[in-house]
């Protein structure tokens, strides 16, 4: 049983069709990227997904059970949860205390909140920011808090969207291997990115949208040559950059 699971998932907003009859699976351990031009319905999907949309058609699995109609923080307990493009903390609160709002949907005490989001700032590297207000962060330092967040509530399946966006390629590379450290702790990772470099060498496999449809899938060699894709969103001086980075 594949641990997510889309079938023909389709939404549209008034006569814009955002995501049209998608379907994939993904299996627990893996790393999916999707990739696609600016208006190609990624991030709708990880909304229909989460719950924040409801599909017009098709269905969302995970683990087997189906998500429409549940809200996103019973998805969150279900062991999905998201990552956001443009990342919003709690800007007057700590480091440690965004992180234990995010622990309190998993556990029941103050107590244990506080130890398991002690843990996971320093899983993230933040451990010297803990009493700093997340207003002061940098940006690259609060993707790493919007981590946090996230792996506070002990998902099973992460998806993140756009985390190295507006990162420098040395960032890239640390937020990478944070990432790597991440999936083998056992969470299976779903990424929306433009960062070609870091989807490329992270993915496994890789879905390309294009207009809200799905127009390839494969391992990443495979898709950097799909002509489909090369017209769609590489470009062709695109592909060759991308085949060399992998």
């Amino acid at each position: 049983m594949p641990l997510l699971e889309l079938k023909g998932v389709s939404k549209s907003f008034g006569g814009l069709k955002a995501v049209s009859k998608v379907s994939f699976a993904l299996e627990e351990g893996e790393i999916l990227g999707i990739i696609g031009p600016n208006g190609a319905g990624k991030t709708t999907l990880f909304n229909t997904i989460t719950g924040v949309y409801q599909p017009d058609e098709g269905e969302v699995r995970f683990e087997g059970e189906r998500l429409v109609d549940l809200k996103p923080h019973q998805i969150c307990r279900r062991g999905l949860v998201r990552t956001f493009q443009i990342v919003k903390p709690f800007l007057q609160l700590s480091v440690l205390d965004n992180v234990i709002v995010a622990a309190l949907n998993r556990v029941k005490t103050t107590k244990e909140a506080v130890e398991k989001a002690s843990r996971t700032i320093e899983l993230v590297g933040l451990k010297e920011k803990e009493a700093t207000l997340a207003a002061g962060l940098t940006l690259p330092h609060r993707k790493r808090l919007e981590l946090a967040r996230a792996l506070a509530t002990d998902p099973r399946l992460l998806l993140l969207d756009e985390v190295m966006a507006g990162l420098t390629p040395t960032e890239v590379d640390e937020l990478i291997r944070l990432l790597r450290t991440i999936h083998g702790h056992g969470i299976t990772l779903l990424l929306i990115e433009h960062v070609m470099r870091g989807l490329m060498a992270l993915s496994q496999r890789v879905v390309v949208l294009n207009y809200g449809v799905k127009i390839a899938e494969g391992v990443p060699d495979e898709v950097v040559r799909n002509t489909q894709v090369v017209e769609a969103y590489l470009g062709d001086e695109s592909e060759g950059s991308l085949s060399e980075e992998r």
